[in-house]
């Protein structure tokens, strides 16, 4: 359970433009967490449509470039989602007017202990924990039936409208990426979808890194990697801050206004039985500007038993990893401990 988070609001501390506490110091956590500069990197950009096209040599040649981001990055930027700008501009916006609330107001959708759901900072899991830069707010967007409407803000007014909306495009582009996701891997289409249980879930996170005049000794996010099977993120229109680390060298992920990020998470690597690696990643803070980025966790029904599909587990590639149910209690019980989470499931 998370100890009740110490102090102010990052947002808070901010504006009051003092010396960072402490806590939000980085120190190296094993995963290359020390902050320092990233050289840009070259993520691959996917069309959906041409990978759901009907001209087969174009569909050919994107499906080949989708299947060489996943090997190769574990990530990649997504167009011809079928979102328009203007939509996504849309959620961005719900985002920022959140946020922008007066503390009183943006506190009434404040998460407990016994929730990840809600408005807070940081949750504190161990006594030593290097705190993020970020604001957060987390809520549950599928399936409808397990979302907990006394977290969605009432204002703005069209929060709840929109969310809906986008937790409704997600849940579509999900069920896609994983058709493909399971095609590069040369096991049946719906050989992933068969995995992830009847009740997977999407779970959106608005983070806000406010303004930090200690930029390069705090990052917004710590190094990690996502326990979900796969992570769909928006990111601000105009400011850079998602690195991902590649060979031990932390590349920052260019903003395309209209794209999304999709990158590989733990189940991921499990369901497909070590072939495809998860993504290490992290989130830089500006000292001059505020930015904001929404993620999309997609993450198999919890009380699923998850393990390697049973076309990648043969004589040349014996099992990786033991099945497991909702793995994000490893995930969390492995923060405390200082140990990686997936390498705890290997046989």
């Amino acid at each position: 359970m998370a100890i009740p988070p110490a102090g102010k609001r990052v947002q808070e501390i901010s504006a009051e433009a003092a010396e960072p506490p402490p806590r939000f110091f980085v120190k190296d956590n094993g995963f290359g967490g020390g902050v320092s500069s990233a050289q840009v990197a070259d993520i691959p950009v996917i069309d959906l449509n041409l990978l759901l096209g009907t001209d087969p040599d174009a569909k050919e040649a994107e499906f080949t470039r989708f299947k060489s981001a996943l090997n190769f990055w574990g990530c990649f930027q997504l167009i011809g989602h079928g979102m328009s700008n203007l939509f996504l501009e849309k959620v961005r916006g719900v985002g920022k007017e959140f946020f922008s609330l007066p503390m009183k107001e943006k506190e009434k959708y404040v998460r407990s202990t016994q929730s990840p759901e809600g408005y807070g900072n940081d949750s504190v899991l161990a006594e030593n924990q290097i705190l993020d830069w970020c604001d957060r707010l987390f809520l549950k967007i599928y399936p409808q039936n397990q979302t907990d409407l006394h977290f969605w803000p009432q204002t703005p007014p069209d929060f709840s409208e929109i969310m809906h909306e986008y937790s409704r495009k997600m849940k579509g582009l999900v069920d896609e990426l994983l058709k493909m996701m399971a095609k590069s891997l040369d096991i049946e289409e719906d050989g992933l979808l068969n995995l992830i249980g009847d009740e997977p879930t999407l779970e959106a996170r608005f983070n806000f890194y406010p303004k930090c005049p200690k930029a390069d000794w705090i990052l917004g996010v710590k190094a990690h990697a996502d326990s979900s099977a796969f992570t769909i993120l928006l990111q601000d229109k105009e400011v850079e801050g998602l690195q991902v680390l590649m060979d031990g060298k932390w590349y920052s992920v260019p903003v395309l206004p209209h794209a999304l990020v999709v990158n590989l998470g733990d189940q991921m690597q499990l369901m497909s039985n070590g072939m495809l690696k998860s993504l290490v990643h992290r989130a830089a803070v500006s000292s001059t500007q505020e930015r904001m980025s929404l993620a999309v966790f997609f993450t198999p029904d919890a009380d699923k038993e998850i393990g390697p599909a049973e076309g990648l587990v043969n004589a040349e590639r014996p099992r990786l990893y033991r099945s497991v149910k909702n793995y994000r209690v490893i995930n969390m019980k492995c923060f405390q401990s200082g140990e990686i989470p997936i390498d705890t499931l290997k046989i």
